[in-house]
């Protein structure tokens, strides 16, 4: 469902919390956090997320670890530690036994790396197969990480390259480079753990993962909540080896044309190259990710330091941006 349309449906349900949960509920509807927060107590909030979907990989084990990575990051970028999780998952009546029980083996071996147990779940038939799950994290309640909070002058750091989208669309098709695959693969299945972890030690003014909405969804969605703008260097960007040959074979997720019609009004582009660098370039920023990165707002005075703890954690972050003074009466995006 695309972001207009996801957000005309979910309206009517904003109020509607009993009065004597409204004072603990930190982050619901209203809020369109990445997870729900409920304070507990003065030193703990449970984090509640949920996420599945079809498979991007044709590996059953692998499909598995990366739908479980995806639905832990949603914790992640809300400051928490996932510990529990149940399976949500859809399958056909005749698929092979084997196949699911390696997409529930895979899923539950990432979520135990993490230090998450799965205790559970529910399937029902389906056409088409489709797994994720519901996840509960815990977190200090003055430690979240949301998307509200950016101030002007905070540094953007973005934690892994784009291009996922892309490029399991083309091995949809068969029309892609194994090592770009592989590639894809490898970022799909990291943890953000590392990335969380990073930017609370640098002080986040405000984080979100990068997901189905892309980049610049949710780059504005931080942009929005926070009043700032936002300012975006191409050449910082980092993108998958193959995301620019798979826009050039013109494999384009529907996603990537509905985040354009919804947000590109509000981005501002200049300072191109190559023409041909421009149309592939304006198409991996607005397609969807999975299981993507943190883009978090840091302080200016410790975005180096929590640069270099990223890379040294293996991770290809890089300083993409800083955020701007609101200009006018909406936030934008500007690309130079």
């Amino acid at each position: 469902m695309g972001p207009e349309a996801l957000a005309q449906v979910l309206r009517p349900l904003a109020g509607m919390v009993p009065p004597e949960r409204r004072a603990d509920l930190i982050v619901g509807l209203s809020e369109g956090d990445d997870a729900a927060v409920y304070r507990l107590n003065e030193t703990t909030a449970l984090i509640f997320t949920a996420d599945f979907f079809t498979p991007v990989v044709d590996d059953p084990y692998t499909f598995g670890q990366i739908a479980a990575a995806n639905s832990l990051s949603d914790i992640y970028a809300t400051g928490g530690e996932p510990i529990l999780a149940l399976n949500l998952a859809a399958f056909p009546a005749d698929m092979d036994k084997e196949l699911i029980s390696q997409i529930f083996l895979g899923g539950a071996e990432l979520a135990a790396s993490a230090g998450c147990a799965v205790a559970g779940g529910h399937t029902i038939l389906d056409k088409e197969p489709k797994f994720g799950m519901a996840v509960l994290g815990i977190a200090h309640p003055d430690r979240l990480l949301l998307k509200k909070g950016a101030q002007a002058g905070d540094v953007l750091i973005l934690t892994k390259a784009l291009g996922t989208g892309i490029i399991t669309t083309a091995a949809k098709a068969q029309n892609v480079e194994s090592a770009w695959i592989d590639g894809a693969i490898d970022s799909m299945k990291k943890l953000n753990k590392d990335a969380m972890q990073a930017f609370l030690a640098a002080k986040a003014r405000a984080a979100t993962d990068i997901t189905g909405f892309s980049l610049i969804g949710h780059a504005l969605e931080i942009a929005e909540k926070s009043k700032v703008d936002l300012e975006i260097n191409v050449e910082a960007l980092n993108f998958l080896p193959g995301a620019f040959e798979c826009v050039a074979r013109k494999h384009v997720p529907g996603g990537a044309v509905r985040n354009r019609k919804a947000f590109e009004p509000r981005v501002r582009f200049k300072g191109w190259s190559a023409e041909t660098k421009q149309e592939g370039f304006r198409t991996l920023v607005f397609a969807p990710e999975t299981s993507g990165g943190l883009l978090g707002a840091i302080p200016p005075e410790n975005a180096e330091t929590c640069l270099a703890t990223l890379r040294e954690r293996g991770l290809e972050a890089a300083i993409i941006g800083r955020c701007l003074p609101l200009g006018g009466s909406a936030s934008i995006i500007r690309f130079l």
